[in-house]
């Protein structure tokens, strides 16, 4: 079962207080962003160096991004220690600069190719595609009975009931843009992590019987935690050793 540490440890106390201050700056960090871009989104993003502008001061806000690109973005968001994984990506098709990127998210569960060696590295990063590695970074889809009613259903029902496609603004196929998927990862940041605490269920014949899906949010005492949402965890019962704690995002 995978654990994933998402780098909110980067500091999301901070991340919320500068996309409060970012409110009222406007675009002012890159001169080809405007209003109608996710301004608060792409400033925060690039402030905890997830997705950073461009060398000539741009941030390229309607540049589509790629399924290599987002594994990058991924690996950021995570902190993950992609150098490590250059050597085990299993992917053929993969460009030696993304080998780790790519090699540490399929790794760590965040992602998959489209066969065992083919991961489409150049092809551009759907919603679906996006919304699930932001997803599986959370906790979500542990196991291969959350798919049973089909890939695209279960991420689009599952992110819409978290607010993962809040905002962003395109099609369940179509390539994401920057832009885009600078806001669907500040939603990605402000959801809460969970844990699988249904039941895994066990194989019969080569089938999955007895699979309850049920995913709750975590919680800690952490204080850090506070300051992104001062909501605590409101379960009641004499039982409950999670009540008062903050939630885990």
């Amino acid at each position: 079962m995978r654990n994933l540490k998402r780098a909110l440890s980067l500091t999301l106390a901070s991340v919320m207080l500068l996309g409060m201050m970012v409110v009222g700056a406007g675009a002012a960090g890159f001169p080809d962003v405007d209003d109608e871009d996710n301004v608060e989104a792409i400033e925060v993003l690039n402030a905890v160096e997830v997705i950073l502008g461009y060398d000539n001061g741009d941030f390229g806000p309607d540049d589509l991004v790629t399924r290599a690109q987002m594994a990058v973005i991924m690996a950021n968001l995570l902190n993950l220690d992609y150098q490590y994984y250059e050597a085990t990506c299993p992917f053929t098709d993969v460009p030696a600069w993304a080998r780790g990127y790519v090699g540490a998210c399929y790794a760590k569960g965040i992602t998959s190719g489209y066969s065992a060696t083919i991961y489409g590295p150049n092809d551009g990063i759907t919603p679906v595609q996006a919304a699930s590695m932001m997803m599986r970074a959370l906790g979500y889809f542990q196991y291969a009975q959350d798919y049973n009613a089909g890939f695209e259903v279960a991420t689009v029902s599952q992110g819409t009931d978290i607010g993962i496609f809040k905002g962003v603004g395109s099609s369940a196929s179509a390539a994401m843009t920057r832009n885009q998927v600078a806001k669907m990862a500040l939603n990605a940041l402000c959801a809460e992590m969970v844990t699988f605490t249904g039941t895994p269920g066990m194989e019969v014949n080569g089938v999955t019987v007895g699979y309850r899906p049920e995913y709750t949010s975590r919680t800690s005492t952490e204080i850090k935690y506070q300051a992104i949402e001062s909501r605590t965890s409101d379960v009641s019962g004499g039982n409950n050793l999670n009540r008062g704690q903050y939630y885990i995002q």
